[in-house]
């Protein structure tokens, strides 16, 4: 008998012990865990907590003048959940939407809450009464509501204003659900300028958070990031710490107060490399032209000084997000806008002789002569120059001219090895690595590469290589770095667009400092090698028969080469280049000059990048006239460019270095006569099956776009009512 009585009393204790442990458990879930789940349903005053982005900080140039930064802006936000239940405690029924969706190829039908209905009811007599009605989507309400119940804040009006703020602030007059975020609007402070190196920013994604730091507050308001540019690649830095504020409401949802507040804080601030004015003076020289492109590298450090690109957009546009039309008028347009030309790959054209003429240098060929003979056949095939004959030419003299006889020949006595030995150190055929989105490698054939293709090498894949045709491809920003390596003598820099970054106590958190990567003096060749190939961009600018005397300048002294290359596109037959440096002795900066459906270096590129080098002597000096101004979208267009003119410009710049202006004009005038003779070769024929693989093309990222505001979401109608109506239907 003692035994089943032990029995039921044991059962009985773990009975109770699992019914307190159950009901431990129970009070764990509610008291703790969801805790603030049941808080809300207790009635009495309610504590929110609201997130608040952190202030992105500002992108500046090498000289501390702010191109982008952050004003404050207020969104209004619709709490839907809240809104929702406002509705049912005055309203037996709750309005139904029935839509139709597909799912799994099946045309469904559902039935959810009128949620458009809802707030309209609900919300837009107080708003009418605040003057803060505008239209919206309905469309991207009920989508907003169906895919998150109402748990994320529904923006209705990204733009408010400081007056509207205050109004909101001043007057609320309780409207369930409606609440005013703080936020920082993101502002291109001018415009176009140097978009593509900006490039821009996107509205928060709640997706790409974590739901347990969602749940750190009753509104996760989160951060705009960088999808694009500068924007992206230092988002990490710009970044802000966010904010926070706590809220109470009573039982009625009616706000009360403001019980706790935490500032955001900024994020630091990007320096970069580019000085303003100048590329303020590239973007407007540039505009000569519909399609282009031009960088400006300083020769002794490696620091790029301006890069831009046409056409253009404005980063503006996609603040805080761009419209369906916008984004539509960007991607669709056939000079395409967003593509950034200055770090994309095009065939280099005679530009490329001055890589070659170092590679030359591996060799005697560099000292020794070679006969032009109007071009050199290879097997069947005759490769032309653009001029009848040459002569005999030495390796100075061909640079002036742009002999192409003479770089057949040349090229493969020295061996292409020697030449891919130069373009490696220099950088052509890979990407420089700056700090900016979609920059292609380009492409410098080489024996090994041509295996892969599954074919062999020979001399006149040597003599194509030679003069930049065929299947080699650079970049301007290459072009220019590849200038600059040569201008300084031969040292070759690790290319940077990022000076510092400062955090917002005048902390250096980044402090880029330049690498020297190689030293061609150190690599093989002599002071002297280096010293006549610049010799020869010297002579092609300033003596008679140089293809670039309209880059001739009484500013400074200008070097260069020009470049003509054909695109075996008919109706758009060649593209124009031009590289130069200045001053001679000590340069100070390196430019490239890439023109779209220009005729030639000479006529088409190289007086814009003289252009850029006077702004830039002028600005040095401190003698510059230019004032920063908003700088509107370049508008593409596909017309052939001839010619380019800087005949006024030019002028007001040599007045500015002179005691005489109108000699120093006149004598400008008198020396700039087009001596530009270069052609493109015919080289389709030689190079039919083989294209360098090209990349895809990912420089359309995606930003927000705005959803248009529709019929069902204009609020017409109701502006044209009386706040007395709105607020009593009845009457």
């Amino acid at each position: 008998m003692v035994t089943p009585f032990k029995v039921r009393l044991y059962l009985l204790v773990i009975i109770l012990l699992g019914g307190f442990c159950l009901l431990s458990y129970r009070l764990y879930e509610i008291q703790i865990n969801q805790h603030h789940h049941y808080s809300k349903l207790v009635p009495g005053n309610k504590r929110e907590s609201i997130r608040i982005p952190g202030i992105r900080g500002e992108i500046k140039d090498r000289n501390g003048v702010t191109i982008v930064d952050s004003t404050p802006n207020y969104e209004l936000q619709f709490d839907l959940r809240e809104i929702v239940e406002a509705y049912k405690k005055d309203h037996e029924e709750v309005p139904k939407f029935t839509y139709e969706f597909v799912t799994g190829g099946l045309k469904r039908r559902r039935t959810d809450d009128d949620i458009v209905e809802i707030v309209e009811t609900v919300a837009f007599p107080g708003l009418q009464s605040l003057g803060l009605l505008t239209d919206y989507s309905s469309k991207a309400m009920r989508v907003h509501y169906r895919s998150n119940g109402g748990v994320v804040p529904f923006t209705y009006h990204r733009d408010l204003g400081f007056k509207d703020f205050a109004r909101f602030a001043e007057r609320n007059i309780g409207i369930p659900g409606v609440n005013v975020t703080r936020t920082g609007r993101r502002r291109y402070l001018y415009d176009s300028m140097a978009c593509h190196v900006l490039g821009y920013v996107a509205l928060a994604d709640l997706d790409l958070v974590p739901k347990e730091k969602q749940r750190e507050y009753t509104y996760y308001v989160g951060d705009d990031f960088g999808v694009q540019g500068i924007e992206k690649t230092m988002d990490a830095f710009l970044q802000g710490k966010p904010g926070r504020i706590v809220i109470e409401k009573n039982e009625k949802r009616k706000y009360i107060g403001e019980v706790e507040k935490k500032e955001p804080q900024a994020g630091s601030d990007v320096l970069l490399t580019i000085d303003a004015k100048l590329q303020y003076a590239m973007e407007i020289a540039l505009r000569k032209v519909g399609r282009g492109a031009a960088a400006a590298v300083d020769p002794q450090t490696g620091e790029i000084l301006a890069i831009a690109s046409v056409p253009s957009f404005n980063p503006n546009a996609f603040i805080p997000g761009i419209s369906a039309n916008d984004w539509k008028r960007y991607t669709t347009d056939s000079t395409s806008p967003l593509h950034n030309r200055a770090v994309s790959p095009y065939a280099p054209g005679s530009t490329f002789k001055i890589p070659v003429s170092l590679g030359g240098c591996y060799s005697s060929s560099w000292s020794r002569h070679f006969y032009c003979g109007g071009g050199a056949k290879y097997g069947s095939k005759f490769m032309k120059c653009w001029h009848a004959n040459h002569g005999s030419v030495d390796l100075s003299n061909a640079i002036k001219r742009s002999c192409n006889g003479f770089y057949y020949r040349y090229a493969n006595d020295t061996g292409i090895d020697n030449i891919n030995r130069v373009t490696d150190m220099m950088g052509l055929g890979s990407k420089t690595g700056i700090r900016i989105t979609n920059e292609k490698p380009g492409n410098v054939p080489s024996p090994e590469w041509l295996r892969q293709q599954g074919r062999s090498w020979n001399t006149s894949w040597t003599a194509l290589t030679s003069i930049g045709q065929g299947v080699t491809e650079a970049t301007p920003l290459q072009m220019a770095c590849t200038t600059a390596w040569t201008a300084n003598g031969g040292k070759i820099y690790q290319p940077r667009i990022i000076k510092a970054v400062i955090d917002q106590n005048g902390n250096k958190v980044l402090d880029e400092k330049p690498v020297l990567k190689y030293d061609l003096t150190k690599e093989g060749l002599t002071a002297e090698q280096v010293e006549t190939v610049k010799r020869g961009m010297w002579r092609v600018v300033n003596e008679q028969g140089g293809t670039a005397g309209r880059a001739l300048s009484t500013v400074t002294v200008i070097s260069g080469k020009t470049g003509t290359a054909q695109t075996g596109v008919v109706a758009e037959p060649t593209n124009a280049w031009f590289i130069g440096f200045a001053p001679y002795d000590k340069p100070e900066i390196a430019v490239c000059v890439f023109v779209q459906n220009g005729k030639s270096g000479g006529g088409a590129a190289s007086p814009i990048a003289r252009n850029i080098i006077e702004n830039y002597m002028a600005i040095q000096a401190g003698k510059s006239t230019l004032e920063l101004t908003q700088v509107p979208e370049a508008v593409g267009d596909r017309t052939f460019i001839e010619m380019t003119e800087f005949d006024e410009e030019a002028a007001e710049l040599a007045a500015l270095f002179s005691e005489d202006p109108e000699a120093e004009a006149d004598a400008l005038a008198a020396d700039s006569i087009e001596s530009e003779g270069a052609m493109a070769v015919d080289v389709s024929e030689f190079v039919t099956d083989i294209k360098p693989k090209k990349p895809q093309d990912s420089s359309y990222a995606e930003p927000t776009i705005q959803e248009e505001a529709d019929s069902r979401g204009s609020v017409e109608h109701y502006n044209s009512q009386t706040v007395d109506r709105l607020l009593d239907p009845t009457r």
